[in-house]
Parts: structure tokens; sequence; C-alpha cells
């Protein structure tokens, strides 16, 4: 009755980890060869790796990454390009800390998108607050929210993010509406925040895809001068890793 109240308490304190913690010792009678430090230490411990996982589990969530990626995953075996020494440079973390980008290149299929989302989830891990968006979605988001009032606010949340996804840059020319919101963008995270870029375009085709020349040049200049540039090349992941075979016979 003791171990059930102590447990409850646990519980009503916000100690969840705690609490199953100690009722996973109740369960292992060789728990008591351990002293008394050492079996309160793994208590503590089970607290910290719960209170841990449910950060990550929220950081994810709030992320919306489209894939479920991560570095420890990555293919290196097709020539695409892309060091092992620059993934792991850039999965320490340091990039966000200085308020860095990443801008990665490459055609369809080669993994841009599964690259930038695992190391957005190593953000998480790390305990950075990161958001993926494809630069259409973006673009409609802020139209919407300039009609009904929370222009502003969308510009503020997206600001105080530590990393912002933008994926599928260049697809189609800006219009001036659409330049000015992604200077907005882009300046409010200058040197105070990081943002990775995917696109299947080269940077020096970038001015031309944003229009005017002088909202380009102050665009490129925030996103690529403290940039790490990736290019990868080669055939597409997509069809390389498809699991679907030919048909035997034709008509089947």
């Amino acid at each position: 009755m003791l171990n059930h109240q102590t447990s409850e308490q646990l519980r009503r304190l916000k100690l969840t980890g705690m609490a199953l913690g100690f009722e996973e010792q109740l369960k292992q009678p060789q728990i008591q060869t351990l002293s008394f430090e050492e079996r309160f230490g793994l208590i503590v411990d089970r607290e910290w790796t719960f209170r841990e996982n449910r950060r990550l589990k929220r950081l994810l969530k709030s992320a919306r990454l489209r894939e479920a990626a991560c570095l420890e995953d990555i293919d290196y075996r097709q020539r695409r390009g892309l060091q092992p020494a620059v993934v792991r440079s850039l999965a320490s973390g340091q990039w966000i800390t200085l308020h860095q980008n990443v801008i990665i290149i490459g055609p369809t299929g080669s993994g841009k998108t599964y690259l930038a989302c695992a190391l957005a989830h190593q953000a998480c891990r790390q305990g950075f607050t990161a958001r993926y968006l494809r630069i259409p979605k973006l673009l409609q988001d802020l139209q919407l929210a300039k009609a009904d009032g929370s222009y502003a606010k969308l510009l503020a949340k997206l600001a105080k993010l530590n990393l912002l996804l933008l994926d599928d840059w260049g697809l189609t020319p800006l219009n001036p509406a659409e330049r000015r919101d992604l200077l907005e963008i882009l300046d409010d995270r200058y040197n105070r925040a990081s943002t990775l870029i995917t696109s299947q375009f080269p940077i020096a085709s970038w001015h031309e895809a944003i229009g005017d020349p002088t909202i380009a040049d102050a665009i490129l200049d925030r996103l690529i001068h403290q940039a790490h540039k990736i290019t990868l090349k080669g055939e597409s992941m997509r069809k390389i890793h498809s699991s679907l075979t030919q048909p035997d016979s034709p008509g089947v």
C-alpha cells in the first residue's frame, strides 16, 4: 500500500518518470543488491530520460517534418557527392548555435528533402525548435494571414524558430508580394536564427527566379554568405530504393 501511495504522489508531483522508475524497480528483485544511492540514481535517470523523450516528441510534432528521417539512416553508398565528414560537422548543431544557414542543391529524387529533414530531426534532438515548410505552402499561408489579419503574428512565430526548413525553393517565379514576404522572413532571421533551403536549381539561377534585382540581392545576401552548401548529384534515390519490380510477362 505504501508503495502505491509513493507512486501516486510522484505522479501528482508530475514526476512521472520517477514513478515509472520506482514501479520498474519493484518488479526487479535483483535490484535489492544495489545500494540506496544507486537505486535512487537510476530513478532520477528515468525521470531525465522521460522528460527528454517528451520534449523531443513535442519538438518533432511542432516541426511537422515531411520525412521521418534521421542522420544515422543516411545512405552514403550511392555516389551523390554527400561527404560523411560534412554531415558529421552539421550534426553537432554548432551551425544553428552560430545562426548559420544550410543550402542543399540537387536534382529531383537526389535526397535533398530527406537530408534536410534529418538535419532538422537532429536539431530537435538537441533541443532546438524547427519547422518544415514547402515554399508554395508558406507563400499561400502568408497571403491568407494578410487576409485574416494574422500576418504580423505569423512572421513573429517564424522568426522565433531556431531552424526554419524551406523546401522546394525556386520552383516558380515570385510575384512582388511574395518577394517582399520572403525578404521580411529572412531579414528577421539574419544573424538571429538558422534557415535551411533545398532547391533543384543552382544558386546562380536564384537571382532570376526572385525577379526584382534589388530584392534578390537583399534576399541572397541574407542567405548564402553564412551558409554551408551541399550539392547532391546522381540517379534518383527513389528509383534506387524502389521495391517495385517489373512484371515477368506482358499484360500482368
